[in-house]
């Protein structure tokens, strides 16, 4: 793998994309993607969109989702201590002790995430998970004068925009979930090879898909692709106490996750594994027993339906600051799809027979 690929990641992590305030991402893509990328857009709704051959009469559609769960300002009380609504999913367990970076208006502010210590809970509340309601960003400030100085209702807030390198190839990180996804989409676009002038690649980092999918929604409208393949993350079911009868056997490090059940097309799925068999491209199958999570939801159902794929890259911890994935599997995802891009002409059909 390329270094400049590899330090596209990078910057992928440790820039914040909380939903809704995904501009400062979308610059670290075109910035990347302006290398290959014959023609770059973003839609008004905050979509990039990346593409080769975009004239092409038949156009597949790649997206991953820039933004990450945070969270966002909403009360700031008479002592100057922040309070703030989450962005997303979070389980507030992760979030006691943790420190924040606040966006205002200024610069970044940082705090922490306070909680009454465990020595003054009482019995009850120890025996409770804590909820949003009951946790605060401490800044420093003396008093709510100080804080509205550099703090402000409906500022974004997000984690620690870390990056840890472990053993076997793979990073702890917070928001790999999506940024694996743009990283690959991405990547894919630059492997594909451009050669064939019936296809159009359009490689889209999508915004606002932890609030609903909401930006897969308008830029598939946009595109009105002919194949759509949206990249997102799965549960790695290789940690104890996760029961494989129900999550399925997803492992890190074994390839991409490619999906199957209805909100797939079944004739797009087998060939994208026809593709990885005779590549030798390592991948996994995933059941979906139901309409996806994911942007890939509303990709098949957008104008007059879309044959659309998922393709997920494992994923430890979900949704908490130490989610894990394996360079592995992003390779493995990126690639293939690049693959299997090439094989398309504007002949290709996917309707069930």
């Amino acid at each position: 793998m390329e270094e400049k690929s590899r330090q596209f990641f990078y910057d992928l992590v440790k820039t914040p994309s909380p939903t809704g305030y995904e501009e400062r991402i979308q610059r670290v893509v075109r910035n990347y993607a302006e290398s290959f990328a014959d023609e770059i857009k973003v839609d008004s709704h905050g979509n990039l969109i990346a593409s080769r051959n975009p004239s092409a009469p038949f156009r597949v559609m790649l997206a991953g989702h820039c933004d990450q769960i945070g969270l966002i300002v909403n009360y700031v009380d008479p002592d100057g201590f922040v309070y703030a609504l989450p962005l997303g999913g979070w389980d507030p367990q992760t979030l006691v002790g943790v420190r924040v970076t606040i966006w205002g208006r200024k610069g970044p502010v940082e705090g922490v995430i306070g909680r009454k210590a465990i020595h003054l809970l009482t019995e009850e509340e120890r025996k409770k998970v804590p909820k949003v309601t009951d946790l605060w960003i401490d800044i420093g400030a003396s008093s709510k004068q100080e804080a509205e100085e550099v703090v402000r209702v409906g500022d974004s807030a997000t984690i620690p925009l870390d990056y840890r390198e472990l053993l076997n190839n793979r990073i702890a990180a917070p928001a790999t979930d999506d940024k694996a996804g743009v990283w690959v989409v991405m990547e894919a676009l630059r492997r594909f090879s451009g050669a064939n002038p019936d296809v159009g690649l359009f490689a889209v980092s999508t915004v606002q898909e932890e609030v609903g999918l909401r930006g897969a929604r308008t830029s598939a409208f946009g595109i009105d692709p002919h194949v759509g393949i949206a990249v997102d993350v799965t549960h790695a079911t290789d940690t104890p106490t996760v029961e494989k009868k129900v999550c399925g056997e997803i492992l890190l490090g074994k390839g991409a996750a490619i999906g199957k059940g209805p909100n797939m097309s079944m004739k797009l799925v087998d060939a994208l594994v026809d593709v990885a068999e005779e590549k030798k491209i390592a991948y996994q199958m995933c059941a979906e027993n139901r309409i996806t999570g994911t942007d890939a939801a509303v990709i098949q159902v957008t104008r007059s339906s879309v044959p659309t794929a998922l393709i997920s890259i494992p994923n430890r911890y979900m949704h908490t600051p130490v989610e894990i994935v394996s360079w592995d599997d992003m390779d493995a995802a990126a690639e293939l799809i690049a693959r299997f891009c090439e094989t398309l002409t504007r002949e290709t059909s996917y309707i069930p027979e």
